[in-house]
C-alpha cells in the first residue's frame, strides 16, 4: 500500500508568502493614504462648524473668542482654549484657524487650516502644507484651495 503525502511543499508555501508580501507593500501606502485624507476631512469639517458661531458674534458685534465659538480643541490639532483661533478685523474681513498636529499622522503634522471670510460674508477654505513632511494634494477636500 502506498503512503499518501499530506501537507505544502517549500515552493508553494513561498508562493504564498511572496503573494502576500506583494499585497501589503501595495495596501500599507494605500492605507495610509487614506488616514491622511480622512484626518484632513475630519479637521476641515471641525473648523468649518465654527463659521456659524463666528457669523452670529459679528453681526450682534460681540467679541469673537473660543468661548463665543464653542471652540472645543480637536485631538488632531495643536490647538487649546487659550489659543485664540479667531480674528476678525474692523472692515468685517477674518479668519479662523488652526494647525494640525497631536495624534495626526506624523507627516501631516504642521498643516494650517484655515477659513478666510471676505467683507460681503464669503467663506474660503485655505490649506497651507509648507510645513508638513509629507503633504499629497489629493488630500485636500476639492472645497479647499492648498497654497
Amino acid at each position: 500500500m502506498q503512503k499518501l503525502q499530506a501537507g505544502f511543499t517549500l515552493i508553494e508555501l513561498m508562493i504564498v508568502v511572496a503573494i502576500l508580501g506583494i499585497l501589503s507593500a501595495v495596501a500599507i501606502p494605500v492605507y495610509q493614504g487614506n488616514v491622511g485624507k480622512t484626518q484632513m476631512y475630519r479637521v476641515v469639517g471641525e473648523l468649518g462648524n465654527y463659521r456659524t458661531a463666528y457669523e452670529a458674534s459679528l453681526h450682534s458685534s460681540a467679541p469673537i473668542t473660543n468661548d463665543t465659538l464653542g471652540y472645543i480643541p480637536s485631538e488632531l490639532t495643536t490647538g487649546d482654549f487659550s489659543t485664540q483661533i479667531a480674528v476678525v478685523n474692523a472692515d468685517g474681513t477674518g479668519h479662523i484657524e488652526v494647525t494640525m498636529g497631536g495624534k495626526v499622522r506624523a507627516g501631516l503634522s504642521g498643516v494650517i487650516v484655515r477659513f478666510e471670510r471676505s467683507s460681503i460674508g464669503l467663506w474660503n477654505c485655505i490649506i497651507d502644507p509648507s510645513q508638513a513632511s509629507s503633504w499629497s494634494d489629493s488630500y485636500a477636500p476639492d472645497n479647499c484651495t492648498v497654497i
